[in-house]
């Protein structure tokens, strides 16, 4: 079992903002046009913001957001927490994660935002059409 400060170490390492996703939804989502704000007061602090389309885009990584069962393979959101160690403890951090995203989108619609949210391993996989769907939903200006 590791030391809890070692953990908390690597946990403090672990980049929350500009992260390589984000960076590269970014970089397209420049070179299609679009101009963004990075930095906002809104509620959960979206990774990138359209204040005139009243659009928050999320860039979610994987294991933090309860979706890394899926793209290896695993039978469920729980078969990932087999291995682990202290298991209880990553159970419910992920899903205290994924309550959380749910009321921040509920929080922001009801400010009037719409919320894009994005796994990593999609925007790896799938960056023209992800980058395509946002383009759309600026373009369609705030909800009505």
């Amino acid at each position: 079992m590791r030391d809890p400060a070692v953990t908390s170490r690597i946990m403090a390492a672990v980049p929350n903002r500009n992260t390589k996703p984000e960076v590269t939804l970014r970089r397209a989502l420049w070179r299609r046009g679009l101009r963004y704000r990075v930095h906002t007061t809104l509620t959960g602090k979206p990774d990138i913001t359209f204040p005139g389309a009243r659009l928050a885009v999320f860039v979610d990584g994987d294991f933090w957001h309860g979706n890394a069962w899926r793209i290896r393979g695993l039978p469920s959101f729980e078969a990932q927490f087999d291995r682990m160690n202290n298991p209880d403890f990553w159970r419910a951090k992920l899903r205290r994660n994924m309550t959380r995203d749910v009321e921040v989108n509920s929080a922001l619609a009801q400010d009037g935002w719409t919320v894009y949210r994005v796994f990593e391993s999609r925007l790896k996989r799938d960056l023209d059409q992800v980058v395509e769907e946002i383009v759309q939903q600026v373009r369609a200006g705030p909800p009505r």
